[in-house]
Parts: C-alpha cells; structure tokens; sequence
C-alpha cells in the first residue's frame, strides 16, 4: 500500500482529501503545515507528497526547498495544491522542482489519476538509478558505453538550466556551445525561411539529446530552439562532449544511429508535408504533438494552432478549417489552445 503525505492547513479540505485517497486504497498520513509537513515527509518517508502552498509557518515553496535538499527525500513526487490558478504561482512551483499542480477545487478523478501518473514515473526513475548504481558497481566508473551511460553523466556532471514556456534556448547561428539532456517539458526547433514563414523542423521531449551540430568542430546552429512548455535540461559543453566521444567510440556509434533516426523522421516529414492531403497531415500532426508532449495519446494537447501548421507545412487557415472537419466529426474537442482527442484509432487511420 502506497503512504500519501498530505500537507494542508485547511482541516475540512484536508479530512476530506485524506477520506478519498484511503477509500482508495492508500495510505494518508497529514499535517496542518509545512514545519509540520517536513517532519512527517522524514519521520515516515511517503511514496508521494501533495501540499498546499499558502500555509503558516512554512509556505509549499519553502517545504520543497527543504526536501529537495534532504538526500533521504529528494526524490519523493510532490504535488502542489493551490487555489491559486495565476501563472506566476503554477510556473514558480514547478521551475523549483514540483512535479505537478492541481488547481482547488479539483475532482477525485483529477487527483487520483495526478499521484497514479507520478507514483508511476517515481518507480521508473527509481529503476532506472538502481541499475545505474549496480553498473557503476560493476563496471569501470570512467567508462561510457551506453546512451543510458552518457544520459546518466549528463544527470551526474552537466549543468543544470531552466527555461520559461516560449523562451528561446538558442538562435539560429548561434555557437553550439553545449549538448543538452531534456529532464522536464518539451523543446521545439524551427527554421524562418525567406518569407518569414516558421518551419518546424523537430521536436524534443523528456530524455532526449539535443543540440550537437557537429562531432569535429563548433559550427554555428542551423535552427532555433525554443522551449514549448516550461523546460528542464542539463548541459555538458561541447568540448566535454567530444572528448567523451573520443574516448568512448561505442557511443559515438549509437549517437550516429541516434542522428540516423533523425534524419529519417525529417525525410517522413518532408514527404509528409509535400504529398499528403491537409486531413492527413493534421491527424498526423496532432499525433506527434501528443506522442511528444502526453504520456497518453488522448490526453489533451495544449499547443497553439500556428505550432501545429507549422509542423504539418500548412496554412494557418487551413488548418483550422481540418480542426473544424475534425470536431464536426467527433474525432477532436477544441477549446482554445487545448485540443482532446475522442477518436484515437479514426485518428491514427486518417494519418
């Protein structure tokens, strides 16, 4: 049975949210602080921790300063719960460390399906260390032979750097003077052509590499990078980078397959966007942005509708036009910059 730490002073919000999870089938453990809150999160060491933000004598930000800081709680889920929906309350959470938010006054679907999501990835990344440590323990510490060997230097040695929601990484010319490592959000890379027409060349998610446009010597960038979503990614430098190359030329060899992969995703694309109908190349489209941004196909996408024709090479316009076909036909629900996929297969059949 999983433990849930519960930080909240409100008592009626905090009774009633311990209720739900025990029926269940978890166990609650609650305090009416953040001072109080972080003595239980070490006393008992919960599988995943939700805390309001707005408490007395520590505030949610200030009990996750501390706990990120503690080696034994460092890496427990943490959930904010706030009535504060203000972007600057949500982004400062989460560019802190938070895992996720929930906005009062929430549904008992929405949370429970919030700490089953992140109690799952917890397991994942927690597997994912203990295979590290066993091959460090196993194998020689200096040596990188794996993408998963290098993703973990990455983690280990790199440097970290935190994006804003459209904020852009790099420019186009820009020296490439770090490789990067996406641990949170999603990093969109785009070409202005003579017209100054946006051509989205890729898209990167969490665990992927990005940012190395030679192996030999730091040329200039060829696109623009901008962070999709609030973003968190760790830098090597290109030199550290190359020298790990040198050393090591089994990875040098599943990076070349890596870039491989990536080219031949463009080449789809670009024959995607030169031969296929306008309803193919936005089912299509909407697929990737979901297969990039969601952890479930048919979770709801929030990206602007220029984003989306700009990956699929068509006008704005005709673009919406599909969206509209889409909804009329109850493959898709729009509401602004969010848009829900109902109809998945019919989806995946039209692309």
């Amino acid at each position: 049975m999983k433990t849930i730490l519960i930080i909240e002073d409100d008592t009626v919000l905090r009774n009633n949210t311990a209720e739900l999870l025990e029926l269940s089938d978890f166990k609650v453990v609650t305090a009416s602080n953040g001072k109080a809150g972080v003595d239980l999160a070490k006393k008992h060491l919960p599988d995943i921790i939700v805390c309001d933000i707005m408490m007395p004598e520590l505030d949610g930000y200030d009990t996750l300063k501390i706990l990120s800081q503690n080696k034994k709680t460092k890496y427990i889920p943490f959930i904010f719960l706030s009535a504060k929906a203000e972007h600057e309350d949500v982004r400062k959470g989460m560019n802190m460390g938070a895992d996720d938010y929930i906005t009062k006054p929430f549904s008992e679907e929405e949370l429970i399906s919030a700490i089953k999501s992140r109690l799952a990835k917890a397991a994942i990344l927690k597997d994912s260390r203990t295979i590290a440590k066993s091959t460090i323990v196993e194998e020689d510490k200096n040596e990188i032979k794996t993408l998963n060997d290098l993703k973990n230097f990455f983690d280990d040695n790199g440097t970290l750097f935190n994006f804003e929601k459209d904020t852009i990484i790099y420019r186009e010319g820009d020296h490439s003077n770090f490789i990067y490592l996406i641990n949170k959000g999603t990093v969109k890379f785009y070409k202005i052509d003579e017209q100054g027409k946006e051509l989205v060349t890729a898209l990167y998610k969490e665990d992927d590499l990005f940012g190395y446009s030679s192996f030999t010597n730091n040329q200039p960038h060829k696109e623009t990078a901008t962070a999709l979503e609030n973003v968190e990614m760790v830098g090597v430098s290109a030199i550290e980078f190359n020298q790990i190359l040198n050393d090591n030329h089994n990875i040098a060899i599943e990076l070349m397959q890596l870039l491989s992969d990536d080219l031949l995703v463009m080449k789809n694309q670009l024959l995607e966007m030169a031969y296929g109908s306008v309803n193919k190349k936005t089912a299509a489209t909407i697929l990737k942005f979901a297969e990039k941004i969601n952890r479930k196909p048919e979770d709801p996408i929030k990206i602007s509708r220029s984003d989306l024709a700009s990956v699929a090479g068509i006008a704005t316009e005709t673009l919406i036009r599909a969206l509209t076909s889409f909804k009329k036909q109850g493959i898709i629900k729009a509401d602004g910059r969010n848009i829900k996929v109902l109809d998945i297969e019919k989806l995946k059949q039209m692309s």
